[in-house]
């Protein structure tokens, strides 16, 4: 799968970096078909007694419901995006979770960024009661593929579900649903066959593809077959940049304060009890603002700014780098160029330009994160 791959690591991973051509990877995600192996991300399932009970007070969000059936061999259900916090409000990990994987047993299937994985474990070890539930790294006996482009929803309904016509049902899918392709036989994720799942952390359309680690093989060389190009990390962020969306380890860490990413909104559930944060969440919400917020950076062209960089309105420190991308899309009539994400204070206006590096250093353009932010 790796030929001619440059590779990076995460958590001793080998991740490939780029497979030979950064360009034709860009191309195949925005205009055709494309994949990214996202194995590395560690896969958690929470079972017990009470694994809901258990979790409901160290999640941010919604807890899923257990997935129904909606056409033969296939159900449908929801996954919610939430937060991990510190009593302070100060981030242990963002996660992505449903059900588990039998629908007639409550259990939780938890998606985790590999540089949050080790205060995750320490942080449920201290808080879910072991006679409530068990925490299980189920990584090995499963994989995390994620297909791209316009080509996508097509080529899955085709490989996966038997026919280009039911591109509708994938295609339909929001952001927070899942199918799941159910199988008679236990092969790594109990009764679960394949999970599809709607993402939108990239700017293309895109699907992850939950599978067993026995199938992935079959599923990546039909995928390669239909003409999908491997795409590695650089591409993966750049796309991820493009969407603005924060990533954990990059864009936001154990410092960060949660209500600074921007993502309370997605990953909240105000309606729900008590949980770890909330005071600091609610607190924010009602009566008090942060001091910054995560923003869009336009960055002037010339050498790439790292990540790190402060941010200078004329003498004062403002604000820092935290992701940093080369986008080849057009950017205004400007033409592409270096793009990023941010932390800005909240005294700088979107709009408004910030300088790099230094109070003389090249100029950046500071936006609200919105779709198609950078085009602006």
């Amino acid at each position: 799968m790796g030929e001619g791959a440059v590779y990076g690591r995460v958590r001793g991973v080998e991740v490939p970096r780029h497979y030979g051509d950064p360009a034709a990877e860009y191309e195949a995600a925005r205009q055709g078909l494309a994949m990214r192996d996202r194995s590395h991300r560690p896969r958690l399932l929470v079972r017990g007694r009470a694994p809901i009970t258990a979790l409901q007070g160290v999640l941010t969000g919604r807890m899923p419901g257990a997935p129904v059936v909606f056409r033969e061999g296939l159900v449908r259900a929801g996954i919610e995006y939430s937060a991990v916090l510190t009593p302070k409000g100060r981030m242990i990990a963002d996660v992505r979770v449903m059900w588990g994987p039998d629908p007639e047993e409550e259990s939780l299937f938890l998606d985790v960024p590999a540089p949050a994985i080790e205060p995750l474990l320490a942080h449920l070890k201290r808080y879910v009661p072991p006679r409530l539930a068990t925490i299980e790294d189920v990584t090995a006996d499963s994989g995390l593929l994620t297909v791209l482009g316009p080509e996508a929803a097509d080529t899955l309904a085709e490989i996966l579900l038997g026919s280009a016509s039911h591109a509708s049902e994938v295609e339909g899918l929001a952001e927070g649903e899942f199918i799941e392709v159910q199988k008679d036989q236990d092969d790594g994720l109990g009764t679960s066959g394949l999970r599809i799942a709607r993402t939108c952390d990239v700017d293309v359309p895109a699907w992850d593809l939950f599978v067993s680690a026995s199938r992935f093989g079959e599923v990546w060389d039909s995928l390669i077959k239909a003409g999908a190009a491997p795409i590695g990390a650089g591409v993966w962020d750049t796309l991820r940049v493009e969407a603005g969306r924060p990533a954990y380890g990059a864009d936001m860490d154990e410092s960060t304060l949660f209500p600074e990413t921007g993502l309370v909104d997605r990953a909240v559930d105000h309606t729900k009890g008590c949980y770890t944060g909330q005071e600091l969440i609610v607190r924010i919400r009602d009566r008090g603002h942060v001091n910054r917020s995560l923003r869009g950076l336009l960055l002037a062209e010339g050498p790439v700014p790292k990540s790190g960089t402060e941010l200078f309105r004329e003498d004062r420190v403002v604000g820092g780098i935290t992701s940093v991308v080369e986008s080849p899309r057009p950017r205004g009539s400007g033409g592409g160029g270096p793009i990023g994400l941010g932390y800005v204070h909240r005294d700088v206006s979107n709009g408004e330009q910030v300088t790099v590096g230094s109070a003389a250093g090249p100029p950046a353009g500071v936006r609200e994160l919105v779709p198609g932010w950078f085009s602006a």
